[in-house]
């Protein structure tokens, strides 16, 4: 079962350009930070995909394990593990979250 759920997040990763682990949906977030998280992603225009981790919790446990990071919301850009709320708001603060972006949707 593990392994199948890790499989499963792997293809969603990678399937995704960019992949936001959150708890509930860009309508309906369950937490502030996932709020707050989904808020950054929306000024950009792009479009991302979302999984509720309150909705499954062999996600919401595999994921910290895919990852390596204990908290949620996660971000994924381009396959890759860009970090939670905190680290995000960084990168949007100092402008360097837009050009992550645009990477991710140029190819």
């Amino acid at each position: 079962m593990a392994d199948e759920v890790l499989k499963q997040i792997d293809e969603q990763v990678k399937k995704n350009k960019v992949m936001l682990y959150m708890k509930g949906n860009p309508n309906a977030p369950q937490c502030g930070f996932s709020a707050h998280t989904v808020e950054i992603l929306q000024t950009y225009g792009y479009p991302f995909e979302t999984a509720d981790v309150l909705a499954n919790p062999a996600i919401r446990d595999g994921i910290k394990r895919y990852s390596n990071w204990p908290t949620i919301p996660q971000i994924y850009i381009n396959g890759k593990f860009v970090g939670g709320c905190d680290i995000l708001h960084e990168l949007h603060e100092r402008g360097e979250l837009a050009p992550m972006l645009k990477s991710a949707f140029e190819k």
